[in-house]
């Protein structure tokens, strides 16, 4: 099993920037493509901005793209999501997720075999 565990989430005011980590620990032996979602209060979870094993290939939401960027570092399979310019509607609880399909880079949240728990970000306006 694989387990991801999020950090860097917290309070900011609109206009600033959070920094998020997913880190990997388990049986870590492979490629996985990364990815983020996100779940606003009484909101479907919504797919946020992925990257494949490589790093080579990246897709971002329309709603964030232009200022959110995904990057990783494939040998220790951890990802990161630099948020920038952020708006009291990014305010959610963060999902770090991972597939063993190296090259997949999409938004199916069902692709994606390892969740982890969350971690929330609040802007403030």
């Amino acid at each position: 099993q694989v387990q991801l565990v999020e950090s860097g989430g917290g309070l900011a005011q609109a206009g600033e920037s959070l920094r998020l980590s997913c880190t990997t620990s388990g049986r870590t032996g492979g490629a996985y493509s990364m990815a983020w979602f996100r779940r606003a209060p009484e909101k479907e979870r919504e797919f946020v901005a992925a990257i494949t094993w490589s790093g080579q290939s990246t897709h971002y939401a329309a709603s964030v793209k232009g200022r959110f960027t995904i990057s990783r570092e494939p040998v220790k399979n951890t990802a990161y999501l630099q948020m920038n310019s952020l708006k009291p509607e990014d305010t959610a609880v963060y999902y770090c997720a991972a597939t063993r399909q190296e090259t997949y880079y999409g938004t199916q949240a069902y692709e994606y075999d390892y969740w982890g728990q969350g971690t929330q970000v609040t802007v403030s306006s």
